[in-house]
């Protein structure tokens, strides 16, 4: 009965460490560190949407207790895990390395992660921070028009994704007079003939190829758009 009380006590104690340690490094209380270069975790990881993203904790023999934070929710400590989600788990708890893995990483899992340990009780820490891309994504484009030549039009395009995606439009009809715009929103006042055809909206971030959707402009115009040949 004493060991399990003693157990729990200890775990109870370490829960308590964790939080406070966590609470102190956001807070921006200083936690006290001694050598500032342990516990070293990674610089930055950027994954993409939907991969696995790893974060490692650089340790030595000194370490007697370790976890792993979001903020100030405790996903492991020691090889418990205190999170429910899945996605999250244990890697390697050895002399050298605490690592876990978040699989199949969504946009609300960016955000700082802290590698938080006891050495002779005393709290360090060490964050990273984990950045997710997304890959671009055409969200509405404006529906294929008619309209009377001499009118004004107007295009969108919607894009998300992480980086912002950058939008172009491009005239792509044979009889294109080469007309670019770089921004959703394409405006052409009093259009002619010459600009009817179709119109192609390209976003691209780097995350992944260029996702492309084309818009179909008809211009119907007040006397013949197109002679017939003399016989």
């Amino acid at each position: 009965m004493k060991t399990i009380q003693a157990k729990m006590h200890n775990s109870i104690s370490w829960a308590i460490f964790t939080g406070l340690a966590a609470l102190c490094l956001f807070q921006g209380v200083p936690v006290r560190s001694g050598d500032a270069t342990f516990p070293k975790a990674m610089d930055n990881v950027t994954v993409r949407q939907g991969e696995s993203a790893t974060l490692r904790c650089t340790i030595d023999n000194r370490v007697t207790r370790v976890a792993w934070l979001n903020r100030s929710t405790i996903l492991y400590a020691g090889n418990d895990k205190w999170c429910l989600d899945p996605r999250v788990v244990l890697l390697s708890n050895t002399q050298t390395q605490y690592s876990i893995e978040i699989q199949n990483v969504d946009v609300y899992d960016e955000g700082p992660y802290t590698c938080s340990v006891q050495t002779d009780n005393h709290p360090k820490t060490s964050r990273v921070h984990l950045i997710v891309q997304v890959s671009p994504k055409i969200v509405e484009i404006s529906s294929d028009i008619s309209i009377n030549e001499g009118n004004n039009i107007s295009l969108t395009c919607i894009a998300t994704g992480r980086p912002e995606p950058t939008v172009t439009w491009r005239h792509i009809s044979p009889k294109a007079v080469g007309f670019v715009s770089e921004d959703e929103y394409l405006e052409i006042q009093g259009i002619t003939r010459e600009q009817s055809g179709e119109y192609e909206c390209s976003a691209s971030n780097d995350v992944a190829a260029p996702v492309v959707r084309r818009v179909k402009v008809t211009v119907n115009c007040e006397w013949p758009c197109q002679t017939d040949p003399t016989p």
